[in-house]
């Protein structure tokens, strides 16, 4: 099937810990901007570019998110990287992504224009761009520069196939959302009403005491 006739599909992966609106208004601006039929939000297995070693158990990660996303008819979960042993490589994702979609659906990777500054480290990079399209999302104030020279030192075919998304978005992140948590602030209006009450009944992100 030649990619004119494939259904293009967005692929939002992270850690997702936890998921917030910032994550779910990226989703939606880049479906509409670049006629995607619906988004996959993929919750990382055990991510090999992030170091701080408490992230929170998949199990949570991948509730939170299917909270997140359930009333958005276009946005749907794949646990392919949770359920994936080992560390999560985004070659190996977008593998079996193709596999499944036995070649009707064309991807669009979702990912921040600070991460596509790491792009040359990622495994099988060649690999990668053969896989997928991507979209790097640039936060509000973020400069191109950096950016720009990063995109020079790759060839012409994978520098087509970034596209830089200025959204004018939030600056809601993760770790703000769990500081405030830790701190006994609120977190209504960065996270879905489901998300907020799922961390307070399981107590996620609070500090442990140390009995002894």
């Amino acid at each position: 099937m030649d990619d004119l006739h494939k259904f293009k599909v967005g692929i939002m992966g992270g850690t997702f810990d936890p998921i917030h609106y910032g994550h779910l208004y990226i989703a939606e601006c880049s479906r509409h901007s670049y006629g995607l039929a619906k988004v996959l939000f993929l919750p990382s297995g055990q991510p090999v570019h992030k170091n701080r070693p408490d992230i929170i158990d998949p199990a949570h990660r991948v509730r939170m998110t299917r909270l997140a996303i359930e009333s958005n008819p276009f946005f749907s979960l794949s646990t392919v990287e949770v359920d994936r042993l080992g560390p999560t490589y985004t070659v190996d994702t977008l593998e079996q992504l193709h596999e499944k979609s036995a070649g009707t659906e064309e991807f669009y990777f979702i990912t921040g224009a600070d991460a596509i500054m790491e792009i040359l480290t990622w495994k099988d990079v060649a690999r990668v761009f053969g896989l997928c399209r991507f979209i790097a999302v640039t936060r509000p104030g973020y400069s191109l520069a950096a950016l720009n020279k990063i995109l020079n030192d790759l060839t012409p075919g994978q520098r087509a196939k970034i596209h830089i998304h200025e959204t004018g978005g939030t600056l809601i992140s993760s770790t703000e959302i769990r500081m405030r948590v830790s701190h006994g602030e609120p977190i209504k209006y960065l996270v879905p009403e489901g998300v907020e009450r799922y961390i307070i009944t399981e107590g996620l992100y609070i500090p442990k005491i140390n009995m002894e």
